[in-house]
C-alpha cells in the first residue's frame, strides 16, 4: 500500500494513470494490515549485527540461539497470526478485494516477492486474470536453500557489473581496474571488519562485517547507490564505516527515529510458510542453522511446485539480466511455467525495471497493461 501512495506518480506513466485507478494492499502481517512483531529496536539492531559468516564453534553457536530467539518472539508477539500469513491465503485476499472493487478480472501488477502473489493467484484464479506483470521474479520450484545460493550468485553478477562501472569514472576507489584483485580487496576489508570494527561517530553501533556486507548488498539494488557505494568504499579503506551504516540501514528499513518497519518480520513470517526450511530434530541443537525458520513455530504444508495458471491469458513475466536479488533465470523459468508467459528481458542492473531507465520495457509494459497484447517472445530491452 506505501508503495502505491508513493511511488504511483514515479513509476506509472500518465497514460496508465488516466486508464487506470492504481490500488494497493498490505497482505496480511504487513504494515497497516495486522504486522506480524517479534523484536524491539534494540534487539534488531543487535540481530543485524551478527555474524553471519561464523568461524568458530562459539560463534555458529551465538548465531543459532539469535534466530531460536527471533522465532521465540514471534510465537510469543504474534502467535495467533503466524499460521495465516502465506502466500495462497494472500492471493485469496487478493481474489476478494478485486470483487469488492466491482472488477471482474484482475490487472495486476507486481514486483519481487509480488510476482510470487501474482503467479499464484493466477495458478488459484486463472479465468480472472486480465492482465499480469510479474517484475524481479521469484522461481516458484525453488527450495529455500536453492533460494539462497541462486541469490548468492545474482548478487556476484551484480557487484562485477558494479566494479566494471566504477572503473570507468575518477572517483573509484578500486586503483588496480581488475576484478580479481579488487575482489580481494573488498575480501580482506570483510576479514578486517571481522576482526575490529569500522569508526562510527554517528552513534554507539558497531559497523562490522555484517553492517558492511549488508551495506553492499543493499546498494547492488539499485544504480542509483552507486556513486555512494564508491563512497562507502573510500571511506571504509580509511576505516570509516558511517556510509556503510546508513545503507545497511535503509536495507534493514531503520527509520531515523532508530525504530523499524516490521518488512523483515513479515517477509520471514511469509517465507517460513511457502519456502520451510528443514527442521532440526527436537530437542538437537544444530550449529549450522542461520535462519528463523530452522525453528519456526508454525509448520508448513507447502512445497516448492511449479505455477502454471491453466486457463489464463497472457502472462508478462518481466527479467533483469543482472538482477540480485531475483536472478534472470529465475524469471526464464517462471514465464517457462505459466501455460501462457511471456518473457520480457531487459538487459540492465538493478532489481525490476518497469518504470525505470527504459523506455522499451516500460512502453512494452503500459502497452500490455492497456491492450493485453504482450510483446514478442524473445524481446530484449537495452538500458535506455
Amino acid at each position: 500500500m506505501r508503495f502505491a501512495r508513493t511511488s504511483a506518480k514515479t513509476v506509472f506513466s500518465s497514460r496508465i494513470r488516466s486508464r487506470f485507478d492504481i490500488v494497493g494492499f498490505d497482505p496480511r502481517g504487513v504494515g497497516a494490515s495486522s504486522p506480524v512483531r517479534c523484536f524491539t529496536s534494540a534487539q534488531f539492531d543487535a540481530y543485524y549485527a551478527l555474524d553471519g559468516t561464523p568461524d568458530t564453534r562459539a560463534e555458529r553457536k551465538r548465531l543459532d540461539l539469535a534466530q531460536r530467539a527471533f522465532a521465540r518472539s514471534c510465537q510469543v508477539n504474534s502467535g495467533q497470526l503466524l499460521p495465516h500469513v502465506g502466500t495462497p491465503d494472500a492471493a485469496r485476499d487478493m481474489d476478494v478485494l478485486r470483487a469488492a472493487l466491482g472488477e471482474s478480472r484482475l490487472t495486476y501488477l507486481g514486483y519481487s516477492y509480488g510476482t510470487y502473489l501474482g503467479a499464484t493467484y493466477a495458478d488459484l484464479f486463472p479465468t480472472k486474470v486480465r492482465a499480469m506483470v510479474l517484475d524481479g521474479a521469484i522461481d516458484p520450484t525453488k527450495s529455500s536453500a536453492e533460494m539462497v545460493s541462486g541469490q548468492g550468485s545474482g548478487f556476484g553478477v551484480a557487484f562485477t557489473s558494479f566494479l566494471k562501472d566504477c572503473f570507468k569514472v575518477k572517483d573509484c576507489p578500486f586503483r588496480t581496474h581488475r576484478i580479481g584483485p579488487s575482489v580481494k580487496k573488498v575480501d580482506a576489508l570483510l576479514r578486517r571488519t571481522d576482526r575490529a570494527p569500522l569508526r562510527n561517530n554517528a552513534d554507539g553501533r558497531q559497523v562490522n562485517e555484517a553492517i558492511v556486507t549488508h551495506g553492499i548488498l543493499t546498494s547492488l539494488y539499485s544504480e542509483d547507490f552507486w556513486p555512494l557505494l564508491r563512497k562507502a568504499f573510500a571511506q571504509a579503506f580509511k576505516g570509516d564505516g558511517e556510509i556503510f551504516l546508513w545503507l545497511s540501514d535503509q536495507g534493514n528499513n531503520r527509520r531515523p527515529d532508530a525504530t523499524y518497519t516490521n518488512d523483515f518480520e513479515a517477509r520471514l513470517a511469509v517465507n517460513c510458510l511457502d519456502h520451510p526450511s528443514k527442521r532440526a530434530k527436537p530437542g538437537k541443537q544444530s550449529l549450522l542453522s542461520a535462519d528463523p525458520c530452522d525453528y519456526w513455530p508454525v509448520r508448513s504444508r507447502t512445497a516448492p511446485k511449479a505455477l502454471h495458471a491453466k486457463g489464463s491469458g497472457p502472462i508478462l513475466v518481466v527479467g533483469t539480466v543482472r538482477d540480485p536479488a531475483t536472478p534472470y533465470a529465475w524469471a526464464r523459468s517462471l514465464a517457462s511455467q505459466l501455460s501462457k508467459g511471456v518473457l520480457l528481458t531487459f538487459d540492465g542492473d538493478g532489481h525490476t525495471a518497469y518504470g525505470g531507465p527504459s523506455n522499451c520495457v516500460n512502453t512494452a509494459v503500459d502497452r500490455y497493461l492497456i491492450t493485453r497484447v504482450p510483446p514478442r517472445k524473445g524481446t530484449v530491452c537495452p538500458k535506455v
